[in-house]
């Protein structure tokens, strides 16, 4: 039996391997996190290994495509501390009936830059880390603040079916539910 060999620790591998874990999309934040500096980033663009798609933000064109991918492209190019929101979290989940023209991506800070496509509107908001959480790999706020975020948007009788669905679903525990309900219903 022979030694097994290991391939090369390459630049483009460890950026692979965070790529995998977010539909396809690396950041320069995770480059300089994995010693990859951002000219790398660049060369690897150039060369067809990587597509960049906003500032700061590429993905590998030969990663599958699904359709969370641009919740979680959203998101990175949003930045750090991100979080996606409003009905683009009940969208994500299907509920609702939601299906939103544009992503809602909630920051803690001013961010000044607009979407290549213009489909993605920044919600600058402080939120309690209660109401934040990770949903298939993607830093999102809770179903139950999402729900009470999209008040005025969807129809009062859509939410409740939503929190209904939620409920079954196991996104929501009892107490959320009945709290986004008496929410639902102080809001008319």
């Amino acid at each position: 039996m022979g030694t097994q060999v290991r391939p090369p620790d390459t630049y483009r591998r460890r950026l692979w391997a965070v790529a995998v874990g977010q539909y396809g999309y690396v950041t320069t934040h995770d480059a300089a996190e994995l010693g990859v500096p951002a000219v790398e980033l660049r060369k690897l663009a150039q060369r067809g290994f990587l597509e960049r798609v906003g500032r700061g933000v590429y993905r590998f064109p030969d990663c599958p495509v699904t359709e969370p991918a641009e919740y979680m492209e959203a998101v990175l190019w949003a930045g750090e501390g991100a979080a996606l929101s409003h009905d683009a979290v009940l969208a994500l989940h299907d509920l609702g009936f939601a299906n939103p023209s544009t992503i809602r991506v909630t920051v803690s800070r001013r961010v000044r830059k607009t979407h290549p496509r213009r489909d993605v509107t920044l919600i600058q908001a402080v939120l309690p880390n209660e109401d934040l959480t990770t949903y298939e790999g993607i830093p999102s706020t809770t179903v139950a603040r999402a729900l009470l975020d999209v008040r005025g948007l969807l129809m009062p009788s859509r939410l409740r079916e939503a929190a209904s669905a939620a409920r079954e679903l196991g996104l929501l525990l009892a107490g959320e539910y009945d709290r986004v309900l008496a929410g639902l219903e102080a809001a008319g």
